[in-house]
């Protein structure tokens, strides 16, 4: 995939059985929740049972290394993004503020560690694109498969949704199955398939184009 903070809640509360605090949304078994700002949510096209003990929050200063440690494991899988160098956490912390509150990154967190990132930045320069982003999401190895990918998408639609944006896009290889599905899952359109689009390695790579329009 081609690779502004979210209301703070200053007291805890539940809807539905999801549980927030400090600007923190924690999903319990019991809760069927969408997103995390509320239980029902047109953004990420339906509800979703999140996996128990995953958080989602906006990411800081102090996340960057982790976010590089994750991006990397995208790097080197070669299946995530046309990028082949790795990353590090200097470079990641440049990037999060220079993003600052229009374009943020939304963490997902698993026991206080974050497993997850997903972002989104201009899609391009023109003012009629001001309101579409076109975003990245990446899963640590380790945690792939237990829902924190669809966390992260799912935060990630809301927070931009509240920013004004009203659609998000996104460019994944043809052989990232899981990430299409994934897109799917949480209400994205496949529009199309870009043939040739670049090279990796020095072989050709195929990109799906999909879409989600947001709302509020």
């Amino acid at each position: 995939m081609t690779p502004s903070g979210a209301p703070s809640i200053a007291a805890s509360k539940s809807i539905d059985g999801n549980r927030q605090r400090g600007g923190h949304t924690q999903w319990h078994r019991s809760a069927t929740v969408s997103c995390g700002q509320r239980a029902d949510c047109s953004t990420c096209g339906g509800t979703l049972r999140p996996r128990m003990g995953l958080s989602t929050r906006l990411a800081n200063a102090d996340d960057a290394a982790t976010i590089a440690a994750i991006y990397n494991e995208g790097i080197a899988d070669r299946i995530a993004t046309f990028e082949t160098e790795p990353r590090t956490a200097q470079e990641i912390a440049a990037q999060l503020a220079d993003k600052s509150a229009r374009y943020p990154t939304v963490v997902v967190e698993r026991d206080g560690h974050v497993v997850a990132w997903a972002s989104a930045g201009a899609y391009r320069t023109r003012a009629a694109y001001a309101g579409v982003a076109e975003h990245s999401v990446y899963v640590a190895r380790a945690a792939r498969g237990a829902g924190a990918g669809r966390a992260a998408l799912t935060a990630l639609c809301d927070a931009y949704a509240v920013r004004g944006f009203h659609k998000l896009v996104s460019r994944i290889f043809t052989e990232n199955t899981a990430s299409i599905a994934l897109h799917e899952r949480c209400g994205f359109r496949v529009v199309g398939v870009y043939r040739r689009h670049g090279k990796l390695d020095g072989e050709w790579r195929d990109c799906v184009i999909v879409e989600k329009l947001l709302e509020l």
